[in-house]
């Protein structure tokens, strides 16, 4: 065993297949949350955002996902900017927000907007719609709930597995948002620390969760989904190329992942699911992007403790890592 990865603080893994992920990518990658985790890359300092003149001069088509004219969006460098020319287009509150899907205005996981958009997608919002609030007694230790989020505040279930706990109550749906716990507010929270909330939930005991549904069209009511399907891909946009929007920095155009960047990040994602109980294809893309020029396990878990340390990663996780980038390189898919 390396001798730098046995020095690292450990932290065991938060949860078994459940409880967070961010939106197809987690955009706020960085940013702190009120409970105090501080978000991914805490440390540093954040860029101020660039000059107008400085943003890329990009127009996307947009609509509500319930339904509404076609708007036109640009200027924006990162997903809360995003949310506020959307919110602008249609004259709604940007918290009215709650996530985007790309190419599709339903709730679909696979579709969801990330840290990267096609330059040719068309992007659907999705709204808050009605307000709900449901107890569920917790059986098991897993509840069955993958969590993201979008980037700007928002957690909500984006994937629910069949025969759960939480899958035998038909009123938690896909998209839900997950505002509160037992009466305390997660708005600004990151998924992994959502994940760690329901973890840490004494099992035989009932809990209170508070969700906000996205609205939904007339031909959306009635459907529940189970969410993305794990291996599906991180469908990292379509078209010429990509823009991809960055918690620190000017948002940059940059050609389409190669299917090596396109199968690792895969594969991180699913291994961030398996021992964070989260998804998150922009922080599996920047642990790729980290760890694809490193010589060896020692290397990735220093840059990963560098910019990435608020995460405590576990040593088991690093080598798992660093394997699975290693067989992509290779065509070990």
């Amino acid at each position: 065993m390396p001798l730098g990865l046995g020095r690292r603080k450990k932290a065991p893994p938060l949860v078994e297949n459940e409880e967070a992920e961010p939106g197809r990518g987690g955009l706020g990658v960085g940013e702190p949350g009120p409970l105090g985790g501080g978000g991914a890359g805490a440390p540093q300092m954040g860029l101020p955002p660039p000059p107008p003149a400085l943003r890329p001069r990009l127009v996307f088509h947009t609509q509500l996902a319930h339904g509404s004219p076609t708007g036109r969006i640009e200027g924006f460098t990162n997903v809360k900017e995003l949310y506020g020319k959307i919110a602008e287009a249609f004259r709604l509150p940007a918290a009215e927000v709650m996530f985007c899907t790309l190419n599709t205005h339903k709730v679909d996981m696979d579709k969801l907007l990330g840290g990267q958009i096609g330059l040719e997608d068309f992007i659907f919002a999705h709204v808050k719609g009605q307000r709900k609030e449901v107890e569920v007694f917790k059986s098991e230790e897993a509840l069955g709930l993958t969590i993201t989020d979008n980037g700007a505040g928002y957690a909500f279930i984006k994937r629910i597995k069949e025969g759960s706990v939480i899958d035998h109550i038909r009123l938690i749906s896909v998209g839900d948002m997950i505002e509160a716990i037992n009466g305390q507010s997660l708005l600004g929270c990151r998924h992994y620390e959502v994940a760690r909330l329901l973890k840490e939930l004494p099992r035989g005991r009932t809990f209170t969760l508070k969700l906000t549904e996205p609205r939904k069209a007339f031909d959306m009511i009635s459907v529940r989904s189970g969410g993305g399907r794990p291996g599906s891909g991180p469908q990292l946009g379509t078209g010429r190329g990509t823009l991809r929007l960055r918690s620190r920095g000017p948002a940059t155009v940059e050609d389409l992942p190669s299917a090596f960047e396109e199968k690792a990040i895969e594969k991180v994602d699913d291994l961030l699911e398996s021992y964070m109980g989260i998804r998150d294809t922009e922080l599996a893309a920047t642990m790729v992007e980290l760890g694809k020029d490193k010589r060896n396990p020692d290397e990735l878990a220093e840059a990963l403790d560098e910019r990435l340390g608020d995460f405590a990663f576990p040593d088991e996780f690093v080598f798992d890592v660093w394997g699975a980038i290693g067989d992509a390189k290779v065509g070990r898919y």
